[in-house]
């Protein structure tokens, strides 16, 4: 395993997954298709039809709303071998001021980073490069200093610890969950310092344990788990933004004082993706 760090030109900053969101990167779903089912959402959705064009519109919706919150939207190039390049959430991750380029790990996928490496080295932005490191974004989520890294079937032990061993300054705490769920975003989110969204059918007990001892956390049930209701966009502020469909999730949010967005991207979601999938933060203010 090796890594590459490049030239520090302009500014990255991620401390926390809640922190005013600046600056992010996305990637229009004009290729988008779902050739097989990879992950429970998928399988869930299975007998209906993906309308690409509705997909298309609806992330529109979501880059507009973006836009309208002040946040700069970078939009990667779009490339035909990459149905799934929508979810740049998993291309790499933002830990302090720097970005991370993850090695993707499912062939259909594979090449993906390289779109965001061309970007990042023809903006002269530090990146670092991980080789031979299976880490992908939808499984790491930060908070302060605390680093909460899911080990799933794209992401395994060995890479975890190595980056641990590289991140000197964050605790980085293991969370195995089961592997049917894809990524950990889909199953846990942190919302807030003390607040996080999960689903807890997708843990162990001693996971579970450990989760509570840091967050006060929020059940998301089984039927919006399915329209994954974990996986949320903060934007900071206490501003959120949610599905329409998950009503649950939305209303507890409303009750803790989020204000919640509700923007519909279900014909996106039906590929087993949806805000925190879609984004991948460049830059967050905090105070």
């Amino acid at each position: 395993m090796s890594m590459k760090l490049r030239k520090i030109t302009e500014k990255s900053l991620c401390r926390t997954e809640y922190d005013k969101l600046t600056k992010v990167f996305l990637c229009e779903p004009h290729h988008m298709t779902i050739k097989e089912q990879i992950n429970e959402t998928q399988k869930h959705f299975k007998d209906e039809e993906f309308h690409l064009k509705k997909a298309q519109m609806q992330h529109q919706d979501l880059i507009d709303t973006l836009k309208k919150h002040g946040i700069k939207v970078i939009l990667l190039p779009v490339k035909k071998q990459f149905p799934e390049q929508v979810f740049t959430r998993d291309i790499g991750f933002t830990l302090g001021q720097t970005i991370f380029v993850a090695e993707m790990a499912h062939g259909a996928r594979i090449g993906e980073e390289n779109v965001l490496k061309e970007w990042l080295e023809k903006h002269e932005i530090s990146y670092y490069n991980l080789i031979g490191d299976r880490v992908e974004g939808g499984d790491v989520l930060i908070n302060g200093h605390q680093i909460y890294i899911g080990l799933s079937n794209r992401t395994n032990q060995q890479s975890i610890h190595h980056l641990q061993t590289l991140l000197h300054e964050y605790e980085v705490v293991t969370i195995p969950f089961k592997t049917k769920y894809l990524h950990l975003d889909c199953v846990f989110n942190i919302i807030s310092k003390t607040e996080a969204l999960y689903y807890p059918d997708a843990f162990d007990r001693k996971e579970l344990k450990v989760l509570a001892s840091h967050f006060d956390l929020i059940e998301v049930n089984e039927e919006e788990q399915f329209t994954l209701g974990t996986n949320v966009l903060s934007i900071g502020d206490k501003k959120i933004l949610s599905l329409p469909v998950n009503r649950e999730v939305n209303q507890q949010l409303r009750i803790r004082g989020f204000e919640v967005i509700e923007v519909d991207i279900t014909e996106i979601i039906k590929s087993g993706g949806s805000f925190r999938c879609c984004t991948l933060p460049l830059i967050r203010e905090y105070n």
